[in-house]
């Protein structure tokens, strides 16, 4: 096959084509004159477009201004008429500036585009990482009226442009947000801010909309936010964030902290709350219904994730007299059980203090209590003290579920010997072991009783110490935050139910409720008679004398400090009581001769020992008439 080689021609024909290109270029180029027209025609159309705004705003006074067809044509704005028909006076006014305005409390900005609040920053807190505390900012949030007009057009208030003005009533100011149909007609967004207060009064009216407004339309408030995270353990943040409301007449609610969805009807407010900050839209006039929901957007809680969940409120509205005027109020602030119950509008219940009397004794014992407490005192010695004095309280019931035990103690050799008696017969061995410890005035359910009283105490505290919101970002000790967990070592790895750190108060903790068990468990262990039968009681308290232990450290890593040290201190001053009252309160000596005396003592029973024992009777009388059927 032939070489193909450059043939030196074709070289030269590719130089003439690039060359005359080049000088048609040249020769094409625009002149100066040409150039200066072409940036007076871009200056002339900017000019034209202020003069069509300019005009409209002139021009249009009611949304059925647009009459004279003749003056539109000649200013050129048949196209803008039918663009944007009654709304063209808002497009007028486009302008996607910002408002900003500062009080004591919020650095706030309104969007003029919407008319919504699109920052919210509290200037008193920061989160865990020192960056101010935003409940309200790039986006996460939209505040949205959607209506119908009769121009046949779909109106989203979101996308609409609101003509902004501040004021002053007093100390109070004022910020107007207009979403203008002509200078006499429009909607408004009406914010009254305090200067320390985290309440906002919130209004949204509309003035000469009634033949604007399509009333046969549904009219929708549509309320979204996105929860920024702002704890350090985003799971154990999420485990109390979630949607609070209440119903007209005071009936407070909240959905799980899990994903909902759910209608409600005559709502008196609703909040979106997280741990310790939440938004909350109250109304004078109850919304007759509105459909909220909640959806995690946590996908994996071992990747640092900006948000927690995403909240939505849709709300119908009713006009009045063929306007809106809906008269609200909004509370954007921290879960501060004395803030939120200052405004008497049940806020608050936002404060996850527990139902029924764990709600009670939260409420009118431990919050006064820690309150005054930490009044002049750091909040980690607030909180030892505390415990020290609920210690103090519960002193007489450890006292009597130690005796309790005692007594049982004491008792064993006997009820075992009843046992072996009537081995064959456990109906008899049980009527006679209820006899003994009725003589003796000892009881199991003696030991138990006491430990039912400290039931409510103990899940009353559980439900305090994570909602306390003094407790945020205090230190103790090595606690750098007592409302978190504290960390002495970060893990490379993550180990699943228990995290990718080392927090050394659940471990001081668990060392002491193992010492506690260990002495509690040895006492019962040794008072309960083996039954045949029956499961070995003593292998199932040794098992939960370690497992309570385990249990505490796995569940308390990533729980606030604060509650694992009050368990410490709790299962440390519980193990001194036991000690006193074992070596210096009770003589076993003593306790056997009153039991022998109170078997000589002639004992009436009461309705429920009388009933049970003939309940005995029967089923040993038809146990029995069985056997005998057998035979």
């Amino acid at each position: 096959m032939e070489e193909k080689k450059l043939d030196i021609n074709s070289v030269i024909g590719f130089v003439l084509i690039f060359g005359i290109m080049i000088y048609m270029f040249w020769q094409n180029k625009p002149t100066p004159e040409e150039l200066e027209a072409q940036e007076q025609a871009k200056q002339e159309k900017v000019e034209a477009e202020k003069k069509v705004k300019a005009d409209v705003q002139t021009l249009v006074t009611t949304p059925n201004d647009f009459t004279n067809i003749a003056d539109l044509d000649s200013l050129g704005l048949i196209e803008f008429k039918n663009k944007f028909g009654i709304l063209a006076y808002s497009e007028s006014l486009a302008n996607n500036e910002e408002t900003v305005v500062e009080t004591d409390v919020f650095a706030l900005k309104f969007s003029n585009r919407g008319g919504y609040l699109s920052e919210v920053k509290l200037k008193n807190f920061v989160d865990y990482d020192s960056v101010p505390i935003y409940i309200v900012k790039d986006n996460n949030a939209v505040f949205n009226i959607e209506f119908g007009t009769t121009d046949s057009r779909v109106v989203n208030t979101k996308e609409r442009y609101f003509a902004p003005s501040v004021s002053k009533n007093g100390d109070n100011t004022i910020v107007s947000m207009k979403f203008k149909i002509s200078e006499s007609k429009f909607l408004e967004y009406r914010y009254e801010l305090k200067p320390d207060d985290y309440m906002i009064d919130f209004s949204v009216r509309s003035q000469g909309l009634s033949n604007v407004i399509n009333s046969s339309q549904t009219i929708n408030l549509d309320w979204k936010l996105k929860g920024y995270r702002h704890a350090k353990s985003i799971s154990y943040e999420n485990r109390y964030t979630d949607i609070h409301y209440e119903h007209d007449g005071g009936n407070p609610d909240y959905t799980s902290a899990r994903d909902a969805d759910e209608d409600l009807n005559d709502v008196a407010w609703i909040g979106y709350k997280q741990h310790f900050f939440s938004s909350v839209l109250l109304t004078d006039t109850p919304f007759k219904t509105a459909k909220i929901t909640a959806k995690n957007l946590v996908e994996e809680e071992t990747i640092d994730t900006v948000y927690t969940k995403m909240f939505t409120s849709k709300i119908p509205l009713e006009l009045k007299g063929g306007e809106l005027n809906e008269s609200m109020d909004w509370y954007i602030g921290p879960n501060d059980f004395d803030i939120l119950n200052s405004y008497n509008r049940n806020l608050d219940e936002i404060v996850p203090f527990g139902w029924g009397i764990f709600g009670f004794i939260n409420r009118y014992v431990f919050m006064p209590l820690f309150s005054f407490l930490g009044g002049f005192m750091p909040y980690g010695i607030a909180i030892v003290v505390m415990t020290i004095l609920v210690k103090i309280c519960l002193s007489f019931v450890q006292y009597k579920q130690f005796l309790s035990q005692a007594k049982m103690k004491i008792l064993k050799p006997e009820l075992d010997a009843i046992r072996e008696k009537h081995k064959d017969n456990k109906m008899k061995a049980q009527q006679e072991t209820m006899a003994l410890q009725t003589k003796a005035g000892a009881s199991p359910l003696a030991g138990c009783l006491p430990a039912l009283i400290q039931l409510p105490v103990f899940y009353a505290l559980f439900q305090f110490f994570p909602s306390a919101f003094d407790l945020r970002q205090k230190s103790f000790l090595w606690a750098d935050d007592l409302s978190s967990y504290d960390t002495i070592a970060n893990l490379p790895f993550n180990i699943p139910f228990y995290g990718s750190h080392v927090s050394l108060f659940p471990i001081l903790a668990a060392v002491a409720i193992f010492f506690y068990m260990r002495l509690t468990t040895g006492q019962n262990m040794q008072a309960q008679p083996q039954q045949e039968g029956m499961p070995d009681m003593g292998k199932m308290m040794k098992y939960m004398m370690y497992f309570s232990p385990i249990m505490m450290l796995f569940f308390f890593n990533n729980y606030a400090s604060g509650l694992s040290l009050y368990y410490f201190i709790s299962n440390v001053i519980s193990i001194g009581i036991i000690l006193v009252i074992k070596n210096y309160i009770l003589d076993e000596d003593k306790i056997h001769a009153q039991i022998q005396e109170n078997k000589k003592k002639p004992k009436k029973q009461s309705k429920f020992q009388t009933k049970m024992k003939q309940m005995m009777e029967q089923a040993e009388q038809q146990k029995q008439m069985q056997q005998k059927r057998k035979k």
